[in-house]
């Protein structure tokens, strides 16, 4: 039960950072947004490592940790890919859809074995994060990547929560490489969950340590080579800031989550973390909810209930 409450926590953090992030993308470009995030972020968890720190890290659970950082920020970069070729609501549910399959995948494999209730939730989740994120595509991807509305100088990308279906830098553009790379970003924020769950828990919280590291460094590649190593605005500044504390977390949260529970179970609660974005968007910009969504959030509900049911194991 501790593994779903932690999980669910995770998804809290995740997806209130993806919120505060589709908000400071109204006035500034994400990169530049996801480079202050990225170094914000580090804060939480440098000043949760001496409490948690275990023994010294080994280089396996350094390297496991950096990988899921590098991991992240590849997720982004596909999603980027995906949404300039196609609308934003074709990449954006395959890859939360993506990072909870691959997890789901990658525990069984290495001999994870949820109870039927479990697995029952876990099936069910995966329509119900289609369903949640189909709508929040447009949210931000908040601390785990870059943006697609970043050109080489940044920009004003258009009010997520007011787009069209489909508008966007996708419109027009190629539908299938759109959902390869939602594809592709799905297995690059698996890898986020795989690595932070591989690098194990002997070395207290210096993996997340290291994906951070690493995470702020790939940002900060990307922002010095599309010139966007800039402060946002004011505002824009202040919910970057949340966006990093509320994402860093979110990976603490995730990181305690999935090493005590199969990490089949707790990436798949961590990824419902577009109900969040939803439910937000709903109680503090009074964005409309429709059919689908509340199809997906009851999904989520149900599917929440069976694996609390079913034990995270």
């Amino acid at each position: 039960m501790l593994a779903i409450l932690l999980a669910l926590a995770a998804a809290l953090g995740y997806g209130s950072s993806d919120f505060a992030a589709g908000l400071a993308s109204r006035s500034a470009g994400i990169i530049q947004v996801t480079l202050v995030a990225s170094a914000v972020s580090l804060l939480p968890v440098a000043v949760a490592l001496p409490f948690a720190a275990g023994h010294p890290p080994s280089a396996a659970a350094l390297a496991w940790g950096a990988g899921a950082g590098v991991g992240g920020t590849a997720g982004g970069l596909a999603l980027y890919l995906g949404f300039r070729q196609a609308a934003f609501s074709v990449a954006g549910p395959l890859s939360a859809v993506g990072a909870a399959g691959f997890s789901v995948l990658a525990g069984l494999l290495l001999g994870e074995r949820p109870t039927a209730l479990a697995l029952t939730g876990i099936a069910l989740a995966l329509p119900a994060i289609l369903g949640v994120s189909a709508s929040a595509a447009r949210a931000g991807r908040g601390d785990r990547g870059v943006r697609a509305d970043d050109g080489p100088g940044g920009g004003e990308p258009e009010p997520r929560e007011t787009a069209a279906p489909g508008a966007g830098a996708g419109a027009g553009g190629r539908p299938g490489t759109g959902v390869l790379a939602g594809l592709v970003a799905g297995a690059c924020f698996a890898s986020l969950f795989i690595g932070l769950d591989r690098a194990g828990s002997g070395s207290g919280l210096w993996p997340v340590a290291a994906a951070q590291v690493a995470e702020f460094a790939a940002v900060l590649v990307v922002a010095v080579v599309t010139g966007n190593v800039r402060r946002p605005a004011a505002r824009a500044g202040r919910l970057a800031v949340i966006t990093g504390v509320t994402g860093a977390s979110g990976t603490l949260l995730y990181f305690f989550a999935t090493h005590a529970g199969f990490l089949a179970v707790t990436a798949v609660l961590t990824s419902l973390y577009p109900a969040v974005t939803i439910v937000l968007a709903r109680t503090l910009l009074g964005e409309r909810l429709t059919g689908l969504r509340l199809a997906g959030l009851s999904l989520a509900a149900a599917c929440v209930a069976l694996i609390a049911v079913g034990g995270a194991g």
